[in-house]
């Protein structure tokens, strides 16, 4: 782990429709949008967008990771109850580990939303030194995914997912991530904080 090494983000968006050009994927455009909001450390992202074929995302996702050397890995779509709906499957497939917490707090923080949060299967998962999440398709459901409820006076009521994120990356040997506190506030044990390099 090392501060000042930019951080490889992996984005898949799965849609048989937008792979196929029947309407713009939404998906990569609004998580590179919230990356640049939400991120104080380099970063950059390598993108996909494939169709809903599970031998195709485990090939992405095996890629990404094994042959790119992303850090992190966020895939949107694929994650109902529907036949096409094999994002899950294909994660469990190239995982190592898998992050039970990531899809018990993403399916927590939909439900303040919408009652069908309850048929998604996102899931979190590492491979290698890689960590792979299953990000809802909606832009405003990434958002509120990451980034956490906030109360009308802004305030954190429920903290998203991304919170725990940069501490994970540490804990595998990925690079010092450090956030915009306004937009999500990264939690670390204080064993764990870093200085910033001195110029």
């Amino acid at each position: 782990m090392t501060i000042g090494e930019q951080l490889l983000i992996g984005l898949v968006s799965i849609s048989d429709r937008a792979a196929q050009g029947v309407y713009a994927d939404q998906g990569i455009p609004a998580l590179e949008e919230w990356f640049g909001s939400a991120l104080n450390s380099p970063w950059r992202t390598e993108t996909r967008l494939i169709a809903d074929d599970q031998a195709s995302i485990e090939r992405t996702l095996i890629e990404l990771v094994d042959e790119v050397g992303c850090h992190l890995v966020l895939t949107t779509g694929g994650t109902g109850p529907a036949p096409r709906d094999v994002t899950p499957e294909a994660t469990l497939a190239v995982a190592d580990k898998v992050m039970p917490g990531f899809g018990e707090e993403m399916r927590r923080i939909s439900l303040n939303f919408v009652p069908t949060a309850i048929l998604s299967r996102q899931l979190g998962v590492i491979r290698g030194k890689a960590l792979i999440l299953n990000l809802p398709g909606q832009p405003k459901s990434i958002r509120e995914t990451l980034e956490g409820v906030r109360a009308a006076d802004g305030t954190m009521t429920v903290s998203g997912i991304f919170a725990a994120v940069p501490y994970c990356i540490d804990l595998i040997g990925g690079p010092y991530v450090e956030t915009v506190d306004q937009i999500v506030k990264a939690f670390r044990p204080k064993s764990a904080l870093r200085s910033p390099p001195t110029a």
